[in-house]
């Protein structure tokens, strides 16, 4: 899979909200379904605000946690695009 461009701005689409469920963990409600995240993507979409460019989650990421890639967040950004959680602009 390639990776993408920098410097995309991924941001959450229209109609999509996280939300913590106590049950089922962190969710992506969209209009027409929900989409049930790991620890991962809920911490990459915690950083998809329509401003930070994908370089730039990448380095808060890497504040928070080790061993982050620009890599694996681009590739998880690609899946969560095909899913239609987010929208990759740049």
């Amino acid at each position: 899979m390639t990776g993408l461009p920098e410097p995309t701005v991924p941001r959450l689409r229209t109609g999509v909200r996280l939300t913590s469920d106590p049950v089922r963990g962190e969710l992506a409600l969209l209009p027409e379904r929900v989409v049930v995240l790991n620890d991962t993507a809920a911490a990459v979409l915690a950083h998809c605000d329509g401003a930070s460019t994908l370089g730039r989650i990448v380095e808060r990421l890497a504040e928070e946690y080790e061993g982050v890639s620009v890599e694996d967040v681009s590739e998880l950004l690609l899946r969560l695009a095909e899913h239609r959680v987010v929208d990759l602009d740049g």
